[in-house]
């Protein structure tokens, strides 16, 4: 079996594995002599998590709207060949030479 990345992506396809906000949110650092104030770092990761968190909703949204037009963009081009003519009675306005 072939080795995957966390996002599912298959080894040396060239994609690194994203974080997802959870990862970031509520990941631990061991503790060091003369470390990082834990508080601070958590409240650096509450940040950061929030941040994609905030990109992924706003895809979604993207998302939903890009279905939304092409539905719309869908419905008008059904309406507008229904009004149009048969190409048999389409004259074109210059039936001379060119």
């Amino acid at each position: 079996m072939a080795q995957v990345y966390r996002s599912g992506q298959p080894l040396g396809t060239g994609r690194p594995a994203r974080l997802t906000p959870r990862e970031v949110r509520y990941r631990r650092f061991e503790p060091r002599w003369r470390g990082l104030d834990p508080a601070e770092v958590r409240d650096f990761q509450a940040r950061l998590a929030d941040e994609p968190a905030a990109l992924h909703e706003e895809v979604r949204l993207l998302g939903q709207e890009n279905d939304r037009l092409k539905r719309a963009l869908r419905d008008w081009q059904t309406m507008h060949a229904r009004e149009c003519r048969p190409p048999e009675e389409f004259t074109p306005p210059h039936q001379g030479r060119w």
